[in-house]
């Protein structure tokens, strides 16, 4: 390997180890700030003052106020708390049921793993957003219930890499040998089976935090998430998409909220990827 070779690959690690470094603390610092919402809004988000209602963005209100005259500031960072927590609480929900879903297919095999498989299937037929929507509906809408549906048409993703990587394992020689042992099967799995397949999985989860924050946001902005005057960035959207051509920017603050949420963790997500990518840690 050439001199100029190494140099490359070297730059390329290092590279890949400062975006995540950097990429790693806005996401950190933005799950944080979520958190502690209630203590960073300038104003009360939902203190109503009709007085200054619809008033452009300006030194007392940098993002203005609403048609309300509530401090659009102090709604967005409300609004972080909801859709920042809902979505990592939907990629947690199907990343554990995807997995446990494939890791018993995998190992089990037989008409339990044709039964699951031929389910996800069923789920996959269905155009995402659509089937999304069908569900969220006949539950009747609700924060609550955009989260079940967006669990039931995303976790067959999960289900079928868990699968695939458990029956690589499974066929190992390493793997032979502690079934061998005698090992029971619990012990089996949590100890050999997820330590080297969540790699992948966890990989595709961060992937899809920025994917499932948009799909979310699309179900509140269609009416079929939260509901005002909780505050939420599609809900907000959605309450306020009348004013975009007299008063723009009560539509374009959440909006750019999602877009700098999204950003955040689609970067963080493809910076993981190129992490565990083999090659940049040559």
């Amino acid at each position: 390997m050439s001199e100029v070779t190494v140099r490359k690959q070297k730059l390329r690690k290092n590279t890949v180890k400062m975006r995540l470094i950097i990429f790693g603390t806005l996401a950190v610092l933005l799950v944080v700030c979520s958190f502690f919402s209630a203590y960073l809004t300038p104003y009360d988000p939902y203190l109503q003052d009709l007085s200054i209602a619809k008033q452009a963005p300006s030194a007392q209100h940098l993002l203005g106020t609403d048609r309300y005259g509530r401090d659009m500031l102090s709604r967005v960072i409300a609004g972080s708390r909801a859709s920042i927590f809902s979505t990592l609480l939907l990629v947690a929900i199907i990343t554990a049921l995807g997995t446990a879903v494939g890791v018993t297919c995998g190992w089990t095999g037989g008409w339990v793993d044709t039964v699951l498989m031929r389910i996800s299937d069923v789920f996959l037929a269905f155009p995402g957003l659509v089937f999304a929507l069908a569900v969220a509906g006949s539950l009747g809408g609700g924060l609550q219930n955009a989260i079940i549906a967006l669990v039931a048409i995303s976790w067959p993703k999960y289900a079928r890499i868990a699968r695939s990587q458990t029956l690589a394992q499974k066929e190992t020689q390493w793997m032979k040998a502690v079934r061998l042992s005698g090992s029971g099967t619990g012990k089996i799995i949590l100890k050999h089976i997820l330590p080297n397949i969540l790699g992948p999985i966890l990989v595709t989860s961060m992937l899809d935090i920025g994917t499932m924050m948009m799909e979310l946001a699309a179900l509140s902005f269609l009416g079929l998430g939260a509901k005002p005057p909780i505050p939420e960035w599609g809900s907000m959207m959605s309450d306020t998409r009348s004013l975009m051509t007299t008063s723009p920017w009560i539509t374009f603050s959440p909006g750019i909220a999602i877009f700098i949420a999204v950003m955040i963790f689609n970067l963080l997500g493809d910076t993981i990827r190129d992490y565990a990518d083999p090659k940049s840690r040559r």
